[in-house]
């Protein structure tokens, strides 16, 4: 198949700054993709990097776009690099089979139960979670391994003393804690499932520690009842299968706008039948739409995803209208 080619790069403030021990984030920036098939009609596809997560740099991704004919094929498109993931994923997105027409509104979204709604930092989680339940979400996610532990335990006890019953919370680390104090989380949120007291459920925390201290990480999964899911290891394929051939057999979160191949994807959870939890990499409705489809196919476990993430973003429908002229 051959298609034309055009791509569109792109800038999205975010409402407040996301923090997390990566730093602060405060622009999301990507490229929008279309390509037209033989017939006329128009796929739609996004790259959205995250170079410090293990994705190419959004450099990188301009560069391969630039150096393309007007006119692809899908050889081209399938021979895309592993080095450039987002770009992996942007690209399949756009040529698969369900070409659609450019939305005039965001993509209409599951329910909210379905979905893992993420909470500010620090003391701001202690507000924000009551807008999110208004909007139906049970699931949520709260960064850690930002502040002094000291503190952010404090806020995490009033927190889980304030959510209602029924729900469930992620703690997520981006890696940011040394081994002592994962190990104090983890025997913290163990001492909370041992009390019939706390109806609310600690699901699992996420990415404890850096992404080299694997084994550590191997070794406190085994040794308390809370669970660990990996995320910074496993943000692309590579990583992914590394870490399942080294013996991991817990929660893998799988960023679909960076993980690479959505064809291969698929081929290796369908082959191993691994436990995932789907998460938002700041995209656009357009990759979140590829990414979505991805989820309801490939999730096992019925664990809510993480796509909880349009209160950090305007109303896409004005920016994406003068996005589509552009095109």
């Amino acid at each position: 198949m051959r298609y034309q080619f055009k791509f569109r790069p792109y800038q999205r403030r975010f409402l407040r700054s996301l923090t997390t021990n990566h730093g602060k984030w405060d622009i999301r920036e990507g490229i929008i993709l279309r390509l037209t098939n033989e017939s006329g009609k128009l796929g739609w596809g996004e790259i959205a990097p995250i170079s410090w997560f293990g994705s190419e740099t959004l450099e990188q991704a301009l560069d391969f776009c630039r150096q393309l004919p007007v006119e692809i094929t899908d050889e081209i498109i399938f021979s895309i690099p592993d080095e450039l993931p987002a770009c992996q994923f942007g690209f399949e997105s756009a040529c698969g089979s369900e070409f659609f027409s450019m939305p005039n509104a965001p993509y209409p979204m599951p329910h909210a139960q379905s979905f893992s709604g993420l909470l500010p930092s620090g003391k701001a989680a202690l507000n924000q979670w009551k807008t999110l339940w208004q909007k139906g979400y049970r699931t949520f996610k709260w960064k850690i391994g930002v502040n002094a532990i000291a503190d952010e335990l404090e806020i995490f006890e009033s927190l889980i003393h304030t959510l209602p019953a029924s729900t469930k919370l992620r703690l997520d680390a981006n890696g940011g804690l040394t081994y002592e104090e994962a190990n104090l989380w983890l025997r913290t949120c163990d001492n909370l499932k041992a009390n019939p007291e706390l109806p609310l459920e600690i699901e699992f925390i996420e990415q404890p520690l850096p992404v080299e201290q694997f084994q550590q990480m191997l070794e406190l999964s085994t040794s308390y009842e809370t669970a660990i899911a990996l995320d910074e290891s496993v943000a692309t394929l590579g990583q992914l299968a590394a870490c399942y051939q080294q013996g991991w057999r817990g929660i893998f979160v799988i960023k679909p706008g960076i993980v690479g191949s959505p064809s291969r994807l698929r081929k290796f959870c369908h082959q191993y039948q691994i436990d995932t939890v789907f998460s938002s990499v700041f995209e656009t409705a357009i990759a979140r739409q590829a990414a979505l489809q991805l989820a309801a196919e490939l999730s096992q476990n019925n664990r809510a995803v993480g796509f909880g993430i349009d209160h950090f973003f305007e109303q896409e429908e004005t920016w994406f209208q003068s996005l589509w002229n552009d095109l």
